[in-house]
């Protein structure tokens, strides 16, 4: 059977794996700032893709027309920011896995 440690670390990787989003493994862990940052800066980021749409297209005969087609340069803010989330999802997932490994 599993010992307390691997218990604790496989339960906080299925909620870092399910609720990411949601902060539920920084919940789970008793990091209530951290879980309520983990939802803002998730909203801001998934959010800040509808507002900073890129713009130019217009539609002709039900088919969008690309010709005058331009970005959004401040679409690149989310892109960091969503790339640094999944960066910091990703270290903490090995960091469980050497938790899970080194458990005794």
């Amino acid at each position: 059977m599993l010992k307390n440690k691997e218990k604790n670390s496989v339960v906080r990787g299925i909620f870092l794996i399910g609720g990411w989003g949601l902060g539920l493994d920084r919940f789970y862990e008793g990091d209530k700032k951290g879980g309520v940052l983990s939802i803002l800066g998730w909203s801001i980021t998934f959010f800040s893709f509808l507002f900073l749409k890129c713009s130019g297209y217009e539609t002709v005969e039900g088919v969008k027309n690309y010709s005058d087609y331009s970005p959004n340069p401040l679409i690149v803010l989310p892109l960091i920011a969503g790339a640094y989330g999944l960066f910091l999802i990703i270290k903490k997932s090995f960091r469980l896995a050497k938790q899970f490994e080194n458990a005794e």
